[in-house]
């Protein structure tokens, strides 16, 4: 397969398109979003009876009227426990299995432009066979340096910006992970402004369903997905 940059697009183009997209699967939007946040809350709530975090938190908020050092000492205690601990592993390790969920979303998009009737079972096309084994090890490698990156902000922004089209390259192409990265590098002399921009509004539209109206947020949590495959659609070609 060969990738070219054809004649930039405005950036209106861009977010049209991935509001389009978006905007015909709102359905498909719902339903992931009961299946990621139903299978992670049960597991939440799951861990939480098992490990007794929540009263661990309350307990340690009390400590917040003594102020800013006697608060963070008694949270640095908490965190360190073994049942935090525990809890945690439990927490990553269910975020890592629900990532194969949003690929179902390529496959989807992509029966659009092919004119094909997409069905609910498109949703799990990452938990098919070995891909389920090649998008857990790609994010298992993904999560853990953003885990570290993040506590910089700055450089967890950075990460998901030179990983933004890993995943699509990994499902449409079979790229690798180094390959991938390669090839966005690429892409961003010529496309830098469109994908800055397009991750802020990505971002800020894929929250704003929860700041404005909390059920809002169960069909824009995954637009993300959406900005992330119009981006790819207009930056790479598939060739063979």
């Amino acid at each position: 397969m060969e990738n070219k940059y054809p004649q930039k697009p405005g950036l209106d183009f861009i977010l049209k398109q991935a509001f389009f997209y978006w905007n015909k699967t709102l359905v498909f939007q719902l339903m992931f979003s009961i299946m990621y946040f139903g299978i992670l809350m049960t597991v939440f709530f799951f861990c939480d009876a098992k490990y007794d975090i929540l009263n661990g938190y309350m307990e340690t908020a009390k400590y917040a009227k003594d102020g800013v050092q006697v608060y963070t000492e008694q949270l640095q205690k908490l965190l360190s426990t073994e049942n935090f601990q525990s809890f945690s592993l439990w927490m990553v390790g269910t975020h890592i299995f629900l990532y194969p969920l949003n690929l179902g979303f390529f496959q989807i998009y992509r029966k659009m432009d092919l004119g094909e009737q997409a069905n609910l079972g498109d949703l799990f096309v990452g938990y098919n066979g070995t891909n389920f084994f090649k998008y857990i090890g790609y994010y298992i490698f993904w999560y853990f340096i953003f885990a570290y990156s993040f506590q910089t902000i700055i450089l967890g922004f950075v990460w998901v910006g030179i990983t933004l089209f890993v995943a699509p390259m990994m499902f449409f192409m079979n790229k690798s992970i180094f390959e991938s990265i390669a090839l966005h590098f690429k892409a961003m002399k010529v496309f830098f402004i469109e994908i800055l921009v397009c991750m802020v509004v990505a971002f800020i539209f894929k929250y704003v369903g929860f700041m404005a109206f909390f059920i809002g947020g169960l069909f824009t949590f995954p637009f993300w997905n959406a900005m992330i495959y119009s981006l790819y659609k207009v930056i790479f070609s598939e060739k063979n």
